[in-house]
């Protein structure tokens, strides 16, 4: 007997009309998502800013044609680039994500929402200013509310779908949403939309190999900004009128679910709102990989600990950390570590930098600082536990906690020990940490522009009221060097 499979075109996935109808239609109403989208702004831009002090990043920037400038295209803050919006979405995203210092999303899927900024902002400026038959210029509150959805439709997808344990990595989610986003900033139809977010999800995914031993590499800081801008150049070719694929996730055999996710379909905790921007993790303290927060900041009061009893890190003889299941299969490492990407994912280097030397920067992953033999030595005396409790209550919606607890044992039989459940940068935390968000943005701000120009961006930019309102043009020049 021959089967033969049905040519008739489906109707549109459940998932693709979900994610269309909420990125077209929603009206965001919660003061506490636009407060928040507003530091997430900062802190994001900053960011980037002191990623440009980093040759390994700076060398893939500027246009694919060195020299080129885009009449009326987008302009790439911190620089004096001005690109097509495909290209000046890649360059933002690059950016914003290199240091691994951006906000944080921790589910069953972990991943960096504000990675879509890169293709929000680019194509929001370049609107911005070649506005068509008049229309007005394109506000910042409008790429705050973008900002909003893109968190929202990349947060929820990860809540209760792991694409890590099928080998693939978090920047798909990235390129649905900002391809969602970029359609509504475009003033696209349902269909050209629905056609979009087809496209994201028929691409070929990036592997995490990029984020694991033994291939850990710099991919990893520059993999959402070509998420990102990929999506630019989806939903411009949708615009254009490019067909779309409406069984994309579950055509039988040749559909992602089967293909990519082993036959399983997406499953969902929570309609699309704005609970993803209300909730989201701010890395405000340390540029370490998120699972680590908690632990570098157990680190740092231990070392205090340490030096109260003038003993310093050479006087330990084992450290256990009691962890979450998700940091024991991310970043509990041992052996060499070959570049900054591989250790800013493992967490016995991120400890040992803060007891050694009381901090833990960027610049501390760099060959330089890597190269002290203390470091070695003392990550060789650290064993990770899974504390099963730390894991339950890391999904628990009610929690969302990111657990940590060290105990440090020394040579002498002293025993220092100390816990923090939640990292300084979680909506428990926001009273604590939202004035330490913006000292950070203050000293990225410092490392790019001179006083007056550093004066004018942070006036606008903690002025929601004034930042919503302004064209998005004008914003961004104000970080043009």
């Amino acid at each position: 007997m021959s089967s033969h499979i049905s040519s008739e075109r489906p109707a549109p996935d459940r998932v693709l009309t979900d994610i269309a109808d909420y990125a077209l239609g929603y009206e965001i109403k919660s003061d506490l998502a636009y407060e928040t989208a507003g530091y997430c702004l900062i802190d994001t831009l900053g960011c980037g800013l002191e990623a440009l002090e980093y040759p390994a990043c700076t060398k893939l920037l500027g246009p694919i044609v060195a020299g080129t400038v885009v009449s009326h295209g987008a302009r790439v803050p911190g620089t004096s680039f001005q690109l097509d919006p495909v290209q000046a979405a890649f360059n933002i995203g690059a950016m914003i994500r290199w240091l691994d210092f951006n906000d944080t999303w921790l589910a069953a899927e972990w991943g960096h929402p504000s990675d879509n900024l890169g293709g929000i902002l680019a194509v929001a400026d370049w609107l911005s200013r070649t506005p068509a038959g008049g229309s007005p210029l394109l506000s910042m509150r409008r790429v705050l509310e973008a900002m909003i959805k893109a968190h929202e439709i990349q947060g929820c997808i990860a809540l209760e779908n792991s694409f890590n344990k099928v080998g693939l990595d978090h920047v798909v989610l990235v390129k649905v949403a900002s391809t969602a986003v970029v359609c509504w900033l475009l003033g696209m139809t349902r269909e050209q939309t629905l056609n979009a977010i087809s496209l994201a999800w028929v691409d070929g995914q990036s592997l995490r190999t990029y984020r694991h031993a033994p291939n850990t590499g710099s991919r990893k800081s520059w993999a959402a900004g070509d998420a990102t801008s990929r999506a630019v150049r989806l939903a411009l070719m949708a615009e254009a009128g490019e067909m779309g694929y409406p069984s994309a996730l579950t055509a039988k055999t040749w559909g992602f679910y089967d293909v990519s996710f082993k036959g399983q379909e997406f499953k969902f905790q929570r309609p699309y709102g704005s609970y993803v921007m209300e909730n989201v993790l701010f890395k405000i303290s340390f540029p370490a990989e998120f699972h680590a927060q908690t632990a570098v900041e157990a680190a740092m009061t231990l070392r205090g600990k340490l030096h109260a009893q003038g003993k310093t890190a050479e006087d330990i003889r084992k450290i256990t950390i009691r962890t979450h299941e998700a940091c024991l299969r991310i970043i509990d490492k041992k052996g060499p570590l070959s570049n900054p990407a591989d250790r800013d994912h493992c967490i016995q280097f991120m400890i040992a930098i803060p007891l050694i030397f009381g901090q833990l920067t960027a610049a501390d992953y760099e060959d330089q600082v890597a190269s002290d033999p203390r470091i070695d030595a003392l990550r060789a005396k650290v064993v990770c536990v899974e504390e099963p409790q730390f894991s339950r209550d890391y999904h628990a919606p009610e929690k969302r906690s990111i657990a940590n607890s060290l105990r440090i044992e020394l040579a002498d039989g002293t025993v220092l020990e100390e816990t923090v459940e939640y990292p300084i940068g979680h909506k428990r935390r926001r009273k604590e940490g939202m004035p330490l968000l913006v000292e950070k943005f203050k000293r990225n701000l410092a490392r790019r522009f001179g006083t007056d120009q550093q004066r004018r961006i942070l006036d606008v930019s903690l002025d929601r009221q004034r930042l919503e309102r302004m064209p998005v043009s004008e914003y961004v020049d104000l970080y043009v060097v």
